[in-house]
């Protein structure tokens, strides 16, 4: 297992997670994960619970659009089992795509190439959003490696970058900043974070890196890309077509992708979340033999809900 960054920074703030989510068992070992594609590109993620010596993963998290593997940190230690947290491609510690083609079956191989490579049983896949779709197209193509599927508050057709305006608007500022507190100082203007710097710090630390000339920037593609979008809408709407004509070839609507899982689904939503009721009473005619379950939160459950999602992963690792 390559170690590729000092878990004393990254990993310094599980005890104050695990604090404030009311839990007080022992911290499980965690460390950064990363391989390298066969193209040359970086694929990274954080395994939780297992080493090499130990046994791997039994559950695999995948992250929505413009969040890394850390927003899974209270759901996995609410959960208790060695768990494999991947930042998806342009996410987090893997590398961008050139092509900016960030739809599903693009990103399932990727995921599939960590999965042959840290795990060592199939495993039951959550995935949010983005993630979700992903955990679709995945389960689809190597049924090999799915023991389950937990889509989080994402039905194909509801778009996962589709997400509040001001979220679209903190994101299409300027592209790098003196200071992570300069970003905290953003996202609290925005009313992003509930309020508490503390919290905000956290996910700016996870989400930024200090260049080497000492500035700062998003990890993730979609800020440069909502950048741009911003500067020059007639490049990005170029660029938005090309992203939507490689889902359309590659069928990323989802829903032949659903149709082809032969692993249990359950489709989780957030009450004040993306997926309506209209949505996923869709989802439930198309999906008969599917799990719905809803829980109080907005689109990211995984952070407003842990405990209770955590609680139900822990349900399906018991089946």
């Amino acid at each position: 297992m390559e170690r590729v960054s000092d878990p004393a920074d990254e990993f310094s703030f599980l005890a104050a997670q695990a604090a404030d989510a009311g839990l007080d068992g022992p911290l499980p070992h965690a460390e950064r994960v990363s391989m390298q594609l066969a193209d040359g590109r970086t694929l990274s993620g954080v395994a939780y619970g297992w080493e090499d010596a130990a046994p791997g993963p039994v559950v695999t998290f995948l992250h929505g659009a413009g969040l890394n593997a850390h927003t899974w940190d209270t759901v996995v230690l609410g959960t208790g089992a060695p768990a494999l947290a991947l930042d998806l491609p342009g996410h987090g510690d893997s590398s961008w795509r050139d092509d900016a083609a960030y739809v599903a079956r693009v990103l399932a191989p990727d995921v599939a190439s960590a999965l042959e490579r840290w795990t060592d049983r199939p495993q039951v896949v959550v995935g949010h959003s983005l993630g979700g779709l992903t955990a679709a197209a995945l389960a689809a193509s190597r049924p090999d490696l799915i023991e389950e599927l937990v889509i989080v508050d994402i039905t194909p057709g509801v778009d996962p970058d589709d997400g509040p305006s001001e979220l679209r608007a903190f994101f299409a500022g300027p592209t790098d900043w003196a200071s992570r507190d300069e970003l905290v100082d953003r996202a609290l203007s925005f009313g992003l974070g509930g309020g508490s710097r503390e919290k905000v710090a956290r996910g700016v630390f996870f989400n930024s890196r200090v260049r080497d000339d000492g500035r700062v920037e998003w990890k993730h593609h979609f800020a440069r890309l909502a950048a741009d979008a911003a500067a020059d809408p007639s490049s990005a709407s170029d660029a938005r077509r090309r992203q939507d004509a490689v889902g359309a070839l590659l069928g990323a609507n989802g829903w032949e992708d659903l149709a082809e899982v032969r692993a249990p689904i359950t489709l989780v939503t957030g009450t004040r979340g993306f997926v309506t009721d209209t949505d996923a009473a869709h989802f439930r005619e198309r999906l008969p033999a599917a799990a719905l379950v809803s829980i109080p939160s907005g689109h990211n459950v995984q952070e407003e809900a842990p405990l209770e999602l955590a609680a139900l992963v822990r349900d399906h690792l018991r089946q």
